[in-house]
């Protein structure tokens, strides 16, 4: 019968085998003790908070503002409850996409972010960028191997988020280089896509780009799609709250 002490034996092996430590596990017998437990400890932790450095680094998020800020109230049009599923990240797992859809200023973006963080919070790999960005780095590339090599910086995070689709008019070669990151990505890993305009009107955005229709349709095909409404965005109605409080002028203290 196993001991309580050959359990933990047993525990400390498998950890010092996880983090690579082979002298240790070579001498284990010898040095085995109650501060070896407390050094792999210091060593899985240091290992995990640098992981979470690189992650949060590679993300590239920025500022942004925390959705325990949001105004929940403000919005015309926002489901919340399925918002607060999306956070629970299980897209993820199917990789599925989430489409945030609204028009400019509603906090699409915002949304996004938040998302992006949480997933590189829970161990994940994510990587932020405008669709600008995203679409002049790939057509920038001149050769077939440069581009393939570009195209592994937005295929290997397990989350990409690609803001503000449709927000410039763009070129077919545009349009066939976002197809070609979806298509790649394509029930394989997620994909959170922000964008001003509804889908019947992407043809506006790439003109002469012949695979919109099958964009649309892989990008949908296992989507989450949130429609936010509002009367004005959101930076307007913080704009003229700033103005009213200054009207009303400071408080006097009593």
């Amino acid at each position: 019968m196993k001991t309580a002490t050959d359990e933990e034996d047993r525990d400390l092996r498998q950890r010092a085998q996880r983090l690579g430590l082979w002298g240790v596990l070579e001498h284990f017998d010898e040095i085995s003790g109650p501060w070896l437990e407390k050094l792999l400890h210091f060593e899985e932790e240091g290992r995990r908070r640098r992981s979470l450095e690189r992650r949060v680094q590679a993300a590239r998020i920025g500022r942004f503002k925390a959705m325990a800020d949001f105004d929940w109230r403000w919005p015309l049009k926002l489901d919340r409850e399925l918002i607060d599923e999306i956070f629970g990240l299980e897209f993820l797992k199917e990789a599925a996409n989430v489409i945030l859809v609204g028009p400019n200023g509603v906090g699409k973006t915002m949304i996004a972010k938040n998302l992006a963080h949480q997933a590189v919070l829970r161990g994940h790999t994510a990587r932020f960028v405008t669709a600008s960005e995203l679409l002049s780095d790939l057509a920038s590339q001149e050769h077939a191997t440069g581009l393939q090599r570009r195209l592994k910086r937005y295929l290997h995070p397990d989350l990409l988020v690609i803001d503000e689709v449709g927000y410039l008019s763009a070129s077919s070669r545009h349009g066939d280089l976002l197809f070609e990151v979806i298509t790649r990505r394509y029930q394989d890993k997620s994909v959170v896509l922000t964008t001003n305009k509804p889908f019947a009107e992407w043809n506006e955005v790439f003109p002469s780009s012949g695979c919109v229709v099958t964009l649309i349709d892989r990008l949908i095909h296992k989507a989450e799609i949130v429609t936010i409404e509002a009367e004005e965005s959101y930076r307007l109605k913080e704009a003229r709250e700033r103005q009213e409080a200054k009207k009303r002028g400071p408080k006097k203290k009593k």
